[in-house]
């Protein structure tokens, strides 16, 4: 393992989707690691390094609200692409009534974290890479506020802001809480089999506004 580096990244509104509830979009309490890591992704991300969150600070209190957005039901086909290639008269948009409906989402709204993480070396490194080289790049790019495409918070439509944290102590919202079991979340995917991607998951404790994701047991 490199070593490991600290971002804050805040924003109005956060959506980190519980899988139970499919149809209205709930939000788990905190930014879930897989969410994390895919910030982080979007700041730097090369195939010759992995990302690995440590700890996740809240730094301000949780708070949800409540609104409804505009979403569609369906989806373009495959098939419908292949046929208006080769010529057919098929419609490759959607735009009726019935396939736009509106649900209601229960958001997070003023969310900042530090994301404590670190990276390590893959099989796919050239010879020429190495872990101060991307930690350098990481740093100068955290620092100018650049990106490899733009972070956001679960939904595309909620952009995450992201900036260097050089706190040496972290305060977060949650001080003097001694712990706040958020149950069962979303961990990751697990990518082993291309064919059958299964989610992990993880017990959620929170103890003082720190979510700790070192040797945590994950469950399938």
């Amino acid at each position: 393992m490199a070593k490991g580096v600290r971002v804050r990244v805040w924003g109005d509104y956060a959506l980190f989707s519980r899988p139970e509830l499919k149809v209205e979009r709930c939000s788990y309490d905190v930014i879930t690691p897989s969410a994390a890591r895919g910030i982080l992704e979007s700041i730097y991300w090369h195939p010759g390094m992995c990302w690995h969150i440590n700890k996740i600070y809240v730094k301000k209190p949780i708070r949800f609200t409540s609104v409804r957005r505009n979403e569609v039901k369906s989806k373009i086909l495959a098939s419908s692409v292949l046929q208006a290639y080769n010529g057919a008269d098929k419609p490759l948009y959607i735009s009726t009534k019935a396939d736009i409906v509106q649900r209601a989402s229960l958001l997070l709204c003023d969310v900042e974290y530090v994301l404590d993480a670190e990276f390590s070396m893959t099989d796919k490194a050239n010879e020429t890479d190495n872990p101060g080289k991307f930690k350098d790049i990481i740093m100068r790019r955290l620092r100018r506020g650049e990106c490899f495409q733009t972070p956001y918070f679960g939904c595309r439509e909620f952009p995450a802001n992201f900036s260097l944290c050089e706190e040496e102590e972290i305060q977060t919202a949650y001080d003097d809480v001694e712990q706040q079991d958020f149950g069962f979340m979303l961990y990751d995917m697990d990518y082993t089999d291309p064919e059958n991607i299964q989610p992990m998951f993880f017990r959620a404790v929170m103890r003082r506004g720190v979510l700790d994701l070192r040797d945590c047991e994950v469950v399938r």
